[in-house]
């Protein structure tokens, strides 16, 4: 058998002493401790019997330490305070190096984690945990320290910054873009059309899309998906023709994955927006982090939407 390294009565023997000499009242320190006056009585009889000591006098009004208890007292008491302080530091230190992000699933696939390597080699020690969601119910404001957010700018207690704009436009397969080769604006109420079912009250599906542009047509009967990233695998494999948000399928279509479908360009009614809580102050880590996202959103915007044929 092992013997204990520093021979002393176990940890939790001594977190009860601790617990009753500050009290002086063993039925507090079961209390605290969440235990019963019994099962303390016990413990401390233990720490008696291993030390060869009395530690407590006991009467009506509680108890008392004895000499020998104060000293121990002393030491476990200081001891225990710089325990504390060290554990609370570190709980500190390991909150002030972690960052909650938040942003949408499209704009985390298709804009931000491509970019997020760079982070990384620049600071390994940030650990960033991505909150991903199309649904902005799924973010408490509480966790939430940094948030990219698509809108108009200005949120209830929350102080925002804007990135860049955008605009949308038809996009689809090279493929599918030569079967309807001559195509005009004219001719996309009766192409097959792929749609979004989005939670954002200022996405622009393709009935609004077609609606701006002046564009009559029937009631929309074309494929729908609940995620922007299916409908442009959709779009990759030939289906159709999605609405491209030019901030996400930008890259795509100057690799020549998509290609644009028509010349109607519409600018976008929102923009993009890096917004924290109001009411919080901001850890080192997390300022770091917003001042990465500021760089690389002056390189996005610095690259302009195309010009918009539909305001």
């Amino acid at each position: 058998m092992v013997r204990r390294y520093y021979e002393l009565p176990s940890l939790t023997a001594l977190a009860v002493f601790e617990a009753s000499a500050r009290h002086s009242s063993l039925k507090l320190a079961a209390s605290e401790l969440n235990v019963t006056p019994s099962a303390v009585s016990r413990q401390i009889k233990a720490i008696e019997e291993e030390l060869g000591v009395q530690l407590f006098v006991r009467s009506g009004k509680g108890v008392t330490l004895t000499a020998e208890g104060e000293e121990l007292y002393d030491v476990l008491a200081n001891s225990f305070s710089r325990m504390s302080d060290t554990a609370r530091s570190i709980k500190r230190r390991d909150k002030a190096r972690n960052v909650k992000f938040a942003c949408s699933d499209v704009f985390a696939t298709m804009w931000l984690i491509p970019q997020m390597p760079d982070f990384w080699r620049r600071h390994p020690d940030i650990m960033v945990d991505h909150l991903i969601s199309d649904d902005m119910r799924n973010f408490r404001r509480a966790e939430v320290e940094l948030r990219i957010r698509f809108g108009p700018g200005a949120w209830s207690d929350e102080t925002s910054e804007f990135l860049f704009d955008e605009c949308v436009y038809p996009v689809c397969s090279p493929n599918f873009a030569a079967r309807f080769e001559g195509a005009t604006m004219a001719d996309l109420p009766d192409l097959p059309l792929l749609d979004v079912n989005w939670v954002g009250p200022d996405w622009v599906g393709w009935e609004e899309a077609l609606r701006r542009a002046g564009l009559p047509h029937a009631a929309f009967d074309g494929k729908r998906f609940g995620k922007f990233n299916v409908a442009l695998q959709a779009a990759m494999a030939d289906q159709g023709v999605v609405i491209g948000w030019h901030r996400i399928v930008g890259d795509l279509v100057q690799q020549g994955t998509l290609v644009r479908f028509t010349d109607l360009v519409i600018r976008s009614p929102g923009g993009y927006y890096l917004t924290w809580n109001s009411h919080r102050e901001l850890s080192s880590a997390t300022l770091i982090l917003r001042e990465w996202l500021r760089s690389i959103a002056k390189v996005t915007r610095n690259n302009p939407c195309p010009a918009a044929t539909i305001e």
